[in-house]
């Protein structure tokens, strides 16, 4: 495939564009090729042109991604400026551009008055927080979701409503080729300032418990039990990952220049030179560990997409 034969584009497209620098943690292999719509017309017509056969995989920051070595086949659609947008509706809803950034869209929201909180700690776009329902201290996007905009594989544009969605624990059922370009949440409404000020203390609380200046996508892997289908967790059988990892003794494991982090055994960073292998191959091990000392199968956060190297 080259971009002759492709459809032509008001944006960009790359040929072999590498990946580790677009990567959160700075590996993988190169895009056999990357689209930069211009706008959402542009990829909405694209999409329609493109022949069924070639692959699609829409991407953010890469905050909760690992890309294999040997890169990804097909095409890599990436936004850029041209969807990061933010406003207040007059309903009070808020439509939110699928390139910003999660924190960004949390500060602008409680300059409004609007509670968006739980997404300041959270690294990404919101389009990737939608795929997978991103939360945490118990606020999840579910929770503030009102409608999305996408752009499915056939190129037509769309409208997904909650219901449309399937949300549960870190997941929904959104196709991994339908590109979300915008959406609409609502959040409680609050004080600016007692917002910002619950940010901060967010903040301040993750610094504590998370190698928040280390190369990482968060959570390894999903809490492997004791939530309900709204995302929401259940007290009395709440199973945590980080808490079986440490009790299989991999809290600090290191397989080339992957390591579990000593501060948060849950969370796996590239401490220098981590290849994409080196990363899945230690999760691997961390998934057999658990399972030999506890029975429990855990379950990837972190997508893995592309060819091994």
């Amino acid at each position: 495939m080259t971009i002759a034969n492709l459809p032509e584009v008001s944006g960009k497209l790359t040929e072999n564009r590498p990946m580790d620098s677009l990567s959160w943690l700075k590996t993988g292999g190169p895009a056999e090729v990357l689209f930069q719509p211009a706008h959402m017309a542009d990829l909405a017509d694209f999409m329609r042109a493109l022949p069924p056969e070639i692959p699609v995989l829409p991407i953010g920051v890469c905050s909760n991604l690992i890309i294999r070595d040997g890169g990804i086949r097909g095409v890599v659609i990436r936004l850029g400026r041209e969807f990061n947008g933010f406003e207040q509706m007059t309903n009070g809803n808020i439509r939110v551009g699928a390139s910003l950034l999660g924190a960004h869209a949390a500060r602008k929201a409680a300059d409004l008055g609007v509670d968006l909180a739980f997404l300041r700690t959270i690294p990404g776009s919101i389009g990737g927080a939608i795929k997978m329902n991103a939360g945490c201290y118990g606020d999840y996007l579910a929770d503030v979701f009102i409608s999305a905009t996408c752009v499915t594989r056939a190129g037509d544009i769309v409208t997904l409503r909650a219901d449309d969605m399937g949300f549960t624990y870190r997941h929904s059922n959104l196709p991994d080729d339908t590109v979300i370009t915008q959406c609409v949440l609502r959040g409680p409404d609050g004080d600016p300032s007692e917002i910002h000020a619950k940010m901060e203390n967010a903040l301040k609380t993750r610094a504590k418990t998370q190698p928040v200046k280390d190369r990482s996508c968060g959570s390894t892997f999903r809490n492997p039990a004791g939530f309900s289908s709204t995302g929401k967790a259940d007290d009395v059988h709440d199973l945590k990952a980080w808490k079986l990892i440490d009790e299989a003794g991999l809290r600090g494991a290191r397989l080339g220049g992957a390591q579990m982090s000593e501060m948060h055994p849950n969370f796996m960073i590239n401490a220098g030179g981590a290849s994409a292998a080196d990363l899945e191959e230690l999760g691997e091990m961390v998934r057999a560990r658990v399972r030999e000392t506890h029975g429990i199968e855990l379950e990837w956060e972190i997508r893995r997409v592309g060819e091994d190297g």
